[in-house]
């Protein structure tokens, strides 16, 4: 009975690391750091923020020596709310992007611009400049009119990321981030993922949940209603406090469609909650995406 179980268990490892070495394949050429978000990446969307990077901490333990160049360039679409909290959604198109030199430094419409400043097997640490394209009143001029613009702004962001095991290939990432001008606060985000059965040696998915926390400047800017506002605009004023902003899920997969060419889909699903799904502007808690991308691999 024991001998069963112990096999049983064994085989359940087995099926787990194939899935995860699998999905190897998939960084291998590029896997998610080319995302459909394009141009719009940095700018607040539904999409978990470990979407943008999903299975790169992965790469490593499988394929320790990773070439020194990696580029995959490719064309994206995604379907999202007009802002953050809208009940309206529209298409936004855009190049993708991603360049990584040995590990260590990379250029991604994901990802941002940065360096993997400490890192080992199974982990990484990593410090980037990021960009948000903010929130302009012609988003949805019959629900933003008289709240003015969330002016462009670029950012840093501080991200972490660890792989359990081998054997249970669950990543756990963490982010904060820091905008100066714009919303000029702070946000960040907790998340997990990891493949998922019924992955094959052209088809990769991974799946997980992701938490969303800001400051009371970001909330306010996004969210909140100040006295000159609420004079010149529909509601009322209000005020956004710090905390949790957000919870969500997210799935991403892959199709390898030859050696150089491969095909990007994401989905997810977030839930605004605390002052965020409170505050007037928000016109639904409930907001999803989707996207799609066509890439090529040099």
């Amino acid at each position: 009975m024991l001998n069963s179980h112990k096999k049983r268990i064994g085989k359940t490892r087995n099926k787990q690391t194939g899935i995860a070495a699998i999905s190897l394949a998939a960084v291998t050429i590029g896997g998610f750091a080319a995302l459909p978000e394009a141009a719009w990446a940095q700018t607040p969307s539904p999409l978990a923020e470990w979407q943008y990077s999903a299975g790169i901490a992965l790469q490593k333990l499988w394929q320790p020596n990773l070439p020194d160049w990696q580029l995959r360039i490719g064309a994206a679409a995604s379907f999202q709310p007009r802002y953050e909290g809208s009940d309206q959604y529209h298409v936004m198109a855009g190049p993708s992007i991603d360049v990584r030199y040995k590990d260590l430094f990379f250029l991604s419409s994901g990802e941002g611009l940065g360096v993997n400043f400490a890192q080992g097997r199974n982990w990484r640490a990593s410090l980037s400049a990021v960009y948000d394209l903010g929130r302009r009143g012609h988003d949805d001029p019959q629900e933003l009119n008289g709240l003015g613009n969330i002016n462009p702004a670029p950012g840093l962001k501080l991200a972490g990321e660890y792989v359990v095991s081998k054997d249970f290939p669950l990543v756990l990432r963490a982010d904060v981030r820091r905008y100066f001008g714009g919303s000029n606060g702070w946000t960040g985000d907790f998340g997990a993922y990891m493949p998922m059965p019924g992955s094959s040696k052209k088809f990769f998915w991974f799946a997980g949940p992701n938490v969303t926390l800001a400051d009371s400047t970001y909330m306010n800017s996004w969210f909140g209603v100040n006295q000159n506002q609420a004079a010149h605009s529909q509601y009322r004023q209000y005020h956004a406090s710090a905390g949790f902003k957000s919870v969500g899920f997210g799935i991403s997969a892959i199709y390898l469609i030859d050696k150089h060419w491969f095909a990007t889909a994401d989905g997810a699903f977030e839930q605004l909650v605390g002052s965020a799904g409170s505050s007037p502007v928000t016109r639904s808690r409930a907001n999803g995406v989707a996207d799609v991308s066509i890439n090529y691999r040099f």
